[in-house]
């Protein structure tokens, strides 16, 4: 394999990876995105991530500190929409990718970005890499198999990029699994990277236990994300060891609802004056909100990752997480209390357990943070890095398969 600085295009079309988390369709894929290109970017490789223009005032481009350069393309209004209506921008956010100049690699992220970044790679005859990040499962299914598809052309998308990708880059053995069962793709060309996370803005502090102790629920308020067993978990807790439940995050779009529903349950529950809601929060304001934290509940019915658990751990806070999808993967075995039923008895028996020993939580808590240590996201650029090189070496530009 030559080492040898590459030229990257990121695409993210339906949401920018250096938008604020927890607010619309923002979420860890943009934490992830993000943090890589701007780790690539330091071991001196070219970076341009390319991203649809969600505001009038935003600039053609912008360089980072970090050396990225930031691209906002037109297509659709320049405003926030949900990603059930992008599916109609595909078309000109392709022709806008024609401005970007040479490049060695294409890396789409979500679906969306994969229909658009798979015909400009094939036309500049380079390699393509598809990341999911989520993959739709059939309407018809449970929550479990993963979140719906917003459009229709989802699921042939997914399954036509798993096919003609020159690699798909996985975050978890879950994910992984996922793309060669469910969308066919060829195990050979499925590649395994796992996230990382910044152990040093996210870290340990102690607990907050006055006036009340709390724990946190970090998402996007939406079904998928099951904040609904959070609280119906908080509403479980004996009233002398019961937190609070803080929920940061904000309504994903078309499901701006969602948030009323929650505060109606927690009301019917009796914990309406226990569950407080904080919107979207900076990542500085979320390392700090968990570094106090007495856990950190992850409900979600699907995660391919799920990396606010692991940001949990390098907090040293315990997650009490479901045992589901790439979770058990986000957080070490020692480090979390992974739930294998979705029983608001059983998860609340399992923090009330959690809260009422000391020592074991000071276990998981230490556990949790050695096991983050070991996550960098230099580590996270790095394996990707060689993932591309990997393909380079294998097919140099040109003689790549399915190219015209």
């Amino acid at each position: 394999m030559v080492d040898r600085p590459l030229s990257i295009a990121v695409i993210a079309m339906h949401t920018s990876p250096f938008a604020a988390p927890g607010s619309g369709d923002v979420g860890g894929m943009n934490v992830l995105v993000g943090a890589t290109a701007e780790r690539m970017a330091s071991q001196g490789h070219r970076v341009e991530v390319v991203t649809r223009r969600f505001a009038p005032e935003l600039p053609a481009s912008t360089t980072l500190p970090s050396g990225v350069v930031l691209r906002f393309v037109e297509a659709g209004p320049a405003a926030p929409r949900p990603k059930a209506e992008q599916e109609a921008f595909i078309a000109p956010f392709r022709r806008d990718l024609d401005r970007l100049g040479e490049v060695d690699i294409v890396h789409s992220h979500h679906w969306l970005a994969g229909m658009a970044g798979l015909p400009f790679a094939r036309e500049r005859r380079v390699p393509h890499v598809q990341s999911f990040h989520s993959i739709a499962a059939d309407p018809s299914t449970d929550l479990s198999a993963g979140e719906r598809p917003e459009s229709p052309g989802r699921l042939g998308g997914e399954a036509w990029l798993a096919r003609e990708s020159d690699a798909i880059l996985a975050v978890s053995h879950a994910e992984e699994r996922t793309v060669v069962e469910r969308l066919r793709a060829d195990p050979r060309r499925v590649h395994v990277v796992l996230p990382g996370v910044d152990s040093t803005l996210f870290h340990d502090g102690a607990r907050r236990l006055h006036p009340r102790p709390y724990v946190v629920a970090a998402a996007r308020i939406e079904p998928l994300k099951g904040l609904d067993l959070a609280i119906r978990t908080i509403a479980g807790v004996p009233v002398q060891l019961r937190p609070d439940l803080v929920i940061a995050g904000g309504p994903t779009h078309g499901h701006e609802r969602h948030l009323d529903e929650l505060r109606r349950l927690a009301s019917e529950l009796a914990v309406g004056d226990r569950v407080r809601s904080v919107g979207p929060l900076s990542r500085d304001d979320l390392a700090e909100l968990f570094a106090h934290a007495s856990a950190v509940l992850v409900p979600s019915h699907s995660e391919t990752y799920g990396l606010v658990a692991l940001e949990a751990a390098a907090s040293g806070v315990p997650v009490l997480a479901a045992a589901s999808g790439g979770l058990r993967e986000a957080v070490g075995v020692r480090s979390a209390a992974l739930v294998p039923s979705r029983a608001p008895a059983e998860w609340a028996a399992r923090l009330t357990a959690l809260l009422a020993d000391g020592a074991r939580w000071a276990e998981l808590s230490a556990a949790g943070r050695r096991f983050a240590l070991e996550r960098t996201w230099d580590r996270t650029a790095a394996e990707t890095v060689a993932v591309y090189h990997g393909i380079l070496d294998l097919a140099p530009p040109g003689t790549l398969r399915n190219c015209a």
